[in-house]
């Protein structure tokens, strides 16, 4: 098996690759269907609310986050992801049938949403940290990549089919169906071998866990660019679902048809970008910065598209550019963290990547509604490119790199000093050692 899909050898990863898919399937139908709800049944074609839906579904990630990654470093994931699933499931069911039965109402949907977003904080770490769990260290990269290869294969199946069965059936049969997919997940964690795991150590319960996650997060200069860079471009940029609702139905006087099509046409340079990722042994900073650089120009391009044609054809490169820097970010964090901090770093990520979202989307959403959508796009361009700069003129400052520029491959050459490079690697040495040691300090006191 080529390197790409080398992680797909493991019989338990693959069981959760398999099981993923499906419910990200349905993940993203239910996210198709409950924006095109509330923009053009529940609501006049309302941003607003739109984003205020988004924001209700991703806030908890703001709060909940630095508690679930504590969960996370304490308990089984595998456990914990049954019972998240189980819950996301019913959800799912409850706004389905007061959508089928006619009964549903706007503020309906903002408490489902702040429901979903609430379980959704609590599963997010322990998933992402999970992979860690199915195969080795040295495989961790690639099965990262390829966890983003299926939650965005989902993406490329999930809007489309959403878009038919809108049309076909209504939205309240596309809640029911996600609300089964999540069984897809559920009977995956049960047949795994539990034996051929590889269980990370878990902390011991005590107090001032958070505030370790913190503290170690502060000691990582590299970790806390990716979290800036993540959360401009995730609050301002990373707003798809609204501004493609946006576009399709305002702009182009689309359905939901065309609406759902444009979600798979953007997955296609999303999947791309993951297996491309998942080739990579070895992450590095630059790749994150260089990936937010492209996705604000792509944006960009794509804000300026004058047909539906063109606007869909361009959602491919800013695709790519998303996952190749979403992708990229998460494996940097997790394969450069600790384990026993795992949990809670991841936590902090996924906070200021998700969490990002509740402060940008309505934001975006008053922009598209008073400027237009075109702009709602635009000005998450012009951030992610601003913070991308931002953050490469503080790679090479702080690393002492040197670039340089060529006619012919690679274009653009980056040259790390060996004493700069041994520096870091001390530094963050150092680093780990003294936060293990402060860990091991606090479990022995009484």
């Amino acid at each position: 098996m080529s390197h790409t899909f080398a992680s797909l050898s493991i019989p338990n990863f693959r069981l959760w690759f398999a099981g993923a898919l499906v419910s990200n399937v349905g993940t993203w139908m239910q996210r198709v269907a409950q924006d095109w709800l509330v923009l053009t049944v529940l609501t006049q074609e309302s941003g607003v609310a739109v984003g205020i839906t988004t924001a209700l579904q991703f806030a908890p990630f703001l709060f909940l986050s630095p508690w679930a990654g504590v969960l996370a470093d304490r308990v089984d994931h595998r456990t914990l992801l049954i019972w998240t699933q189980v819950g996301q499931g019913l959800l799912g069911l409850g706004l389905g049938l007061l959508v089928v039965l006619g009964e549903v109402e706007l503020w309906h949907v903002y408490g489902f949403a702040l429901g979903l977003g609430v379980v959704s904080a609590i599963d997010g770490p322990a998933r992402q940290t999970f992979v860690s769990d199915l195969v080795p260290t040295a495989s961790l990269p690639n099965a990262v990549a390829l966890n983003s290869a299926s939650f965005n294969a989902a993406r490329l199946i999930g809007p489309g089919v959403a878009g038919l069965l809108i049309a076909a059936v209504g939205t309240g049969w596309v809640f029911l169906i996600n609300a089964v997919t999540y069984g897809a997940t559920i009977a995956a964690l049960m047949l795994m071998r539990t034996a051929d795991l590889h269980p990370q150590e878990r902390a011991s319960r005590r107090r001032g866990q958070v505030r370790e996650g913190v503290r170690y997060v502060r000691r990582r200069p590299d970790i806390l660019v990716i979290m800036v860079v993540v959360s401009v471009v995730s609050a301002l940029g990373l707003n798809f679902q609204l501004t493609s609702a946006m576009m399709a139905a305002t702009e182009f006087g689309k359905g939901a048809g065309e609406y759902g099509v444009l979600g798979s046409i953007l997955a296609i340079g999303s999947v791309t970008g993951a297996l491309l990722a998942a080739r990579r042994r070895r992450v590095r900073l630059r790749l994150v910065v260089g990936a937010a650089f492209g996705f604000g120009a792509a944006s960009g391009l794509m804000a300026l598209a004058p047909t539906y044609e063109l606007y869909a054809v361009s959602g491919i490169a800013v695709g790519f550019f998303a996952l190749t820097m979403i992708t990229s970010a998460n494996a940097a964090v997790q394969t450069t963290t600790t384990p026993l901090m795992r949990g809670r770093v991841m936590a902090l990520y996924m906070m200021v990547f998700l969490g990002a979202t509740p402060v940008g989307s309505p934001l975006v959403g008053w922009i598209g509604e008073h400027w237009g959508p075109r702009w709602a796009i635009g000005v998450g361009a012009i951030a992610s490119m601003a913070i991308a700069l931002g953050a490469a003129a503080w790679v090479v400052r702080d690393a002492r790199l040197t670039v340089s520029y060529q006619l012919a491959r690679p274009f653009v050459r980056v040259r790390y000093p060996r004493v700069a490079q041994e520096e870091r690697e001390a530094r963050s040495r150092a680093a780990e050692d003294i936060l293990a040691q402060q860990i091991v300090d606090r479990s022995a006191q009484p």
